[in-house]
């Protein structure tokens, strides 16, 4: 687990700790020092927490003039034990919406497994972005089956293109113009 690390080719274009709007501003990070783990497992210090003890994540991108933001995570999405959920809406994506966001790109090649409880979380995510949306990219199969039977898929967009998307080729405006396209395609 400690080899894999987030996204680092756009650091050039945005770096969350940088960034005064973002829940990890001003956080200091170590190459050397691995603190955070998932169960026994040392997880590369780049990832940020935000409450959860398995499920960590990254902000790669954020532009508040077109109103999204590509998030990494790593680990396993536990909303039945120790409501992750809570954690993300109330600690990351609420500080995001106040400051305009209202697009999400979720990364989820490297979750592991999500356990879900209800839906209340996501209910206030969706109603909170109005016109925006949440699109889950690369999520594996029994991930997203695990939503499925959660009934999150009102909530979140994924399937089709989504499932299986090269998103490293693109920089965060063609992934954005991307995703948007898909989407439009999607509702129209």
């Amino acid at each position: 687990m400690q080899e894999i690390e987030p996204y680092y080719i756009w650091r050039d274009l945005y770096r969350s700790e940088d960034d005064q709007n973002s829940p990890f501003f001003e956080r200091e990070y170590s190459e050397f020092e691995f603190s955070n783990t998932i169960y026994n497992y040392v997880i590369h210090p780049q990832w940020d927490e935000f409450g959860s003890p398995t499920l960590y994540i990254k902000i790669l991108f954020a532009d508040y003039h077109k109103q999204f933001a590509v998030i990494e995570m790593l680990g396993e999405w536990n909303d039945a034990v120790t409501n992750d959920i809570m954690f993300l809406k109330r600690d990351v994506v609420e500080l995001l919406i106040e400051n305009g966001i209202s697009k999400f790109i979720l990364i989820g090649e490297n979750v592991l497994n999500f356990h879900s409880s209800d839906d209340c979380y996501y209910e206030e995510w969706f109603q909170d972005i109005d016109e925006g949306w949440i699109v889950a990219v690369n999520f594996q199969e029994h991930v997203l089956e695990e939503f499925r039977r959660a009934g999150i898929d009102y909530y979140l967009n994924f399937g089709g293109e989504f499932d299986n998307m090269n998103w490293r080729k693109f920089s965060p405006m063609q992934l954005y113009a991307q995703v948007q396209t898909l989407i439009q395609h999607r509702l129209g």
